[in-house]
């Protein structure tokens, strides 16, 4: 049944529901891939309120050391949940990016003084 506009009513056509319905069937989601991704989010988010990225919201560069040392430790505590499912390469990337956040922190806030 089609509204009087001619759209298509939901679950009609192409909508969610025959998509769905055509997808193959997935599994469960993965508790690391979720970890994964927000780890992921909270080093880029860590970079930029380093002052070190653009901002993604506003395009602008805005240091905020008090959210920067929130957002590294929340992507320490993730990594060190993540490290244990990682192949050798990828461990060593989480905890180069983990130790250049830290660093980079040190020196920023050390140049504040």
């Amino acid at each position: 049944m089609r509204p009087e506009n001619g759209a298509e009513a939901p679950g009609e056509g192409t909508s969610e529901g025959a998509i769905l319905e055509d997808s193959p069937e997935k599994g469960p989601i993965d508790v690391y891939d979720v970890i994964g991704m927000m780890l992921q989010q909270s080093i880029e988010l860590s970079w930029q309120k380093l002052g070190l990225q653009p901002d993604f919201m506003t395009g602008r560069i805005e240091t905020d050391l008090v959210q920067a040392k929130v957002m590294i430790d929340v992507a320490s505590h993730l990594a060190d949940t993540a490290i244990p499912q990682l192949d050798d390469a990828d461990r060593r990337t989480v905890q180069n990016s983990i130790r250049d956040l830290k660093v980079n922190y040190v020196q920023r806030v050390g140049g504040q003084s």
